[in-house]
């Protein structure tokens, strides 16, 4: 008996040792950061030489078409803001994905790896190229702009039956 409880400890061990080997599976295979291209079109043919500024809440970069830059994954859409004069700006906020390295961390136990890899940006992905129109807004929640209603206030004496 003593040869079995042997093996189920260094079963038992292993699998620790190999859970704790993939926490930050996503971190470890593909890092923090990714490259991403820009291109800019403006009246459905390709633009190049405006200058666009890049955002999401890890940090700012600066790009210009077309051309790639370096940006940190985050969970958080990245704002994109292109300039070029004479030109209408385009903006565009395009949306992270998440890995599907995420769903193997949980499912392996690596619940610790998981949360390093959310919190870091590793768990997530921008498209690698990204089209801005230029003169166009996409993606971005537009907040209407209601125009201001006179208040009517009926006067109830005089509407009353005498």
């Amino acid at each position: 008996m003593k040869m079995h409880s042997m093996v189920k400890s260094i079963a038992l061990g292993a699998t620790i040792a190999l859970s704790g080997g993939l926490t930050g599976c996503a971190s470890i295979v593909s890092g923090t950061n990714q490259v991403v291209s820009v291109e800019t079109m403006h009246a459905a043919a390709p633009l190049a030489g405006a200058v666009c500024k890049l955002e999401n809440d890890k940090g700012v970069y600066y790009v210009t078409t077309p051309g790639t830059v370096t940006v940190h994954r985050a969970y958080g859409n990245l704002n994109i803001k292109c300039e070029k004069p004479g030109i209408p700006v385009g903006m565009a906020s395009i949306k992270s994905s998440t890995k599907g390295m995420m769903a193997g961390n949980i499912l392996l136990g690596g619940f610790i790896g998981a949360g390093v890899d959310a919190a870091s940006g590793a768990a997530y992905d921008y498209p690698a190229l990204m089209q801005i129109m230029m003169g166009e807004t996409m993606g971005m929640p537009v907040t209407p702009v209601m125009p201001a209603t006179p208040v009517v206030v009926a006067d109830t004496a005089a509407a009353a039956p005498r």
